[in-house]
């Protein structure tokens, strides 16, 4: 009988775990012994850490988008569909198109969504660069931003991408200070808990910064409602602040699938921090930022957690005991400029060292990001 592993999503985890599987699973999948399954809502996959770029006119979103099936190997069934429901006791996804599919193995990839509308006002009077819209309408507003207040709002956590806030104010400092603008432009960054970054050693590393290149920095800023018409931010504390343009990172919210299932009461899966194995239901996994882990919500974290559930499928489905496990593992490039870059790592329990920002961290980046399809297709 066919051991059928079924995957929801095609983002970077599903993708780079459906490669895993076709490599670890060779000789079952071309016996027949084994199918694997990716169900995605759509045909292409979307590479977000691009959209930073685009505000600056620096990439475009067309760069950031690629068909699933140019990175799935042929063993691999691929399915567009979305799944509405998932049965963890009779082991069956239901899908849009009608009827249900059994699996034997699930791995949820579900990602995060953009809940611009929990805040009151935000989506009216906010632009993000956290989807292709977004970016592309924030990059048409800043190329006609001359003068006034630049606001940078963190509003709400966990969020995609932990660095990239901190990343997009440090750029357009530097992007406005070389077009001589920067005089004339107030910036201020919010966040909602009483440093500027969720891991101490990156809120210590980039408070000094943000003094020597004269950011404001607001701490323990919750908003909670963005008047358009006014043009001012209100919070939970009380505290108002007014803007000229507003960059503001939406709430994020997990699936209604997953509560639905059982799987977690956030919208993210439940799971074993280091199996990767749903709390809730046997032969469930989550990865990426489905799955509710204690690092950051990065493609870094989906890839090495993809690595882990090939495995531990892999050895489960060939009468084994699994014995892979995920250490938490995340890498980040963080720029501090148009033109220099840092980088970190760091694990479960562990704080990232910072490194001195350069060009070549700088240029690392960027060549990562143009070779981030081999890592989609589980190449590097």
């Amino acid at each position: 009988m066919t051991e059928r592993i079924v995957i929801v999503g095609g983002g970077t985890g599903g993708t780079v775990l459906a490669n895993r599987l076709s490599e670890r699973l060779e000789p079952e999948l071309d016996s027949g012994e084994v199918e694997v399954v990716l169900i995605n809502d759509g045909e292409k996959q979307y590479y977000k850490p691009a959209y930073l770029y685009v505000p600056f006119d620096k990439k475009d979103v067309s760069d950031a988008t690629k068909p699933i099936t140019d990175l799935l190997p042929r063993d691999v069934q691929f399915r567009v569909d979305r799944v509405e429901s998932v049965d963890t006791d009779r082991k069956q996804v239901t899908l849009a198109s009608g009827g249900g599919l059994a699996y034997d193995q699930l791995v949820l990839a579900t990602g995060a969504n953009l809940a611009p509308d929990n805040v009151p006002g935000l989506a009216e009077g906010g632009h993000h660069f956290y989807g292709p819209d977004g970016a592309e309408a924030l990059k048409e507003e800043l190329a006609e931003f001359r003068e006034g207040h630049l606001v940078l709002s963190v509003i709400g956590v966990p969020h995609m991408c932990p660095a990239a806030p901190v990343e997009f104010t440090l750029m357009a400092d530097d992007w406005l200070r070389k077009r001589g603008l920067r005089e004339d432009v107030e910036i201020t960054y919010t966040y909602p808990i009483q440093r500027p970054h969720g891991l101490q050693s990156i809120a210590d590393w980039v408070t000094p910064i943000f003094e020597e290149r004269d950011v404001n920095v607001k701490t323990f800023f919750n908003v909670e409602s963005v008047d358009p018409d006014a043009q001012r931010l209100e919070t939970m504390e009380g505290k108002e602040l007014d803007y000229d343009l507003l960059v503001g990172i939406p709430p994020h919210e997990g699936s209604d699938l997953i509560k639905e299932a059982g799987l977690g009461d956030s919208g993210w899966v439940d799971v074993d921090q280091h199996t990767m194995e749903a709390e809730h239901a046997e032969d469930v996994y989550a990865i990426g930022d489905a799955a509710d882990v204690p690092t950051s919500k990065a493609g870094s974290v989906a890839h090495y957690e993809a690595g882990t559930v090939a495995d531990r499928i892999a050895t489960r489905i060939r009468g084994g005991v699994p014995t892979a496990t995920f250490d938490g593992k995340t890498v980040c490039f963080i720029e501090t400029g148009m033109d220099e870059a840092t980088f970190v790592s760091f694990e479960y329990g562990s704080e990232p060292t910072m490194r001195e920002p350069s060009k070549p961290i700088h240029w690392a980046k960027l060549g990562y990001n143009e070779s981030y399809w081999l890592t989609a297709r589980g190449l590097i």
